[in-house]
């Protein structure tokens, strides 16, 4: 253990802003190990070489969430060494190891024990675009947090992380993947994956049955509601939205706002659907799902989760987010 001062013969200055900034950090991290030129100016400038950085960034995120946080304390938690040397290190990936999240670390010790206490050049590429994601998150955070409070409102940006490749996209021959926390807000029990079309089927559902606190069940095609009913049995609420409209509900998608009983797996199992959403489903339901010819798509358990507002140019949809967390089964 050293202390950095130590290592670049100059003191920690102005309340700890100005640490780790110094030629003798950032020469030993970007010098190119191999390039004759590089490592003549490395040591004719005393520059060691750092092969591994490990950064846990200033927790700017945890503080601006916190109530009554001021602008000033938001301020001092922005961290500015750590990214720089994040950056610093994943910009020479070639030859220096950058480790931004602890979850990594196992990986890594694992990695340089199969190679004698080197690191492979494809983890440390894998590292690098982490840890770029990172900072770019990390910035993201901060100008959002600065733009609301002068209320500039210059620009918006967002970064999520990739939470599924979907089946297809709007149509069979397109791509498509979705972004977010949507696995904290559903969990699929059964079923294929889903498409482009379901997520957006998902998110209208469940936006809609948030509207009912009774016991309900809902049948939507297409996003568009087919029917909906109320009751405190949900095989009646079942009927009841089954009346409204007996043929537009076929390869639509069924969900309810209790957990799903083996009595009404048995009706709604009667038609072809692609997706049952409910909170929770009885055992003896999901067997009755699984068995039948007219199985559903996905089949997915849905609970308390968050909301999400995404906009972009980029053909970005909102999807539910953090009012609720679901369970579907296809």
């Amino acid at each position: 253990m050293r202390e950095i001062s130590s290592f670049t013969a100059f003191p920690e200055v102005l309340d700890g802003r100005v640490k780790t900034l110094h030629p003798r950090v950032h020469g030993g991290l970007l010098y190119k190990r191999g390039n004759t030129k590089h490592e003549a100016e490395a040591r004719e400038c005393g520059f060691d070489p750092i092969d591994l950085v490990a950064v846990n960034l200033y927790p700017f995120e945890a503080t601006v969430a916190k109530h009554g946080v001021t602008l000033a304390e938001a301020i001092e938690n922005i961290d500015i060494g750590g990214p720089s040397m994040i950056r610093s290190a994943a910009k020479n990936y070639e030859s220096v190891t950058v480790i931004i999240d602890p979850a990594d670390y196992d990986a890594v010790l694992e990695n340089m024990g199969k190679h004698d206490g080197e690191t492979t050049l494809k983890l440390r590429e894998r590292l690098a675009i982490k840890a770029f994601n990172r900072t770019a998150e990390y910035d993201r955070v901060i100008a959002n947090f600065l733009n609301k409070q002068q209320k500039t409102d210059a620009s918006f940006s967002l970064s999520l992380p990739l939470a599924m490749r979907l089946r297809y996209g709007e149509n069979p021959h397109q791509n498509a993947a979705l972004y977010g926390d949507f696995d904290k807000c559903f969990e699929k029990l059964q079923g294929k994956e889903l498409s482009f079309n379901n997520i957006l089927d998902i998110s209208a559902a469940t936006n809609l049955i948030a509207e009912f606190e009774e016991p309900t069940v809902a049948i939507l095609k297409h996003t568009n509601p087919c029917g909906v009913g109320s009751d405190p049995d949900l095989r009646k609420a079942w009927e009841k939205a089954f009346a409204t409209d007996k043929q537009a509900p076929f390869g639509g998608i069924i969900v309810c706002n209790r957990p799903l009983t083996e009595s009404l797996a048995k009706v709604i199992s009667e038609i072809f659907s692609e997706v049952i959403i409910a909170p929770d489903f009885e055992i003896e339901a999901r067997a009755v799902l699984q068995k039948k010819k007219s199985a559903p798509d996905s089949v997915i358990d849905a609970a308390e989760g968050s909301e999400t507002n995404d906009r972009s140019a980029l053909g970005l949809r909102r999807c539910v987010g953090s009012r609720r967390r679901c369970r579907w089964q296809s």
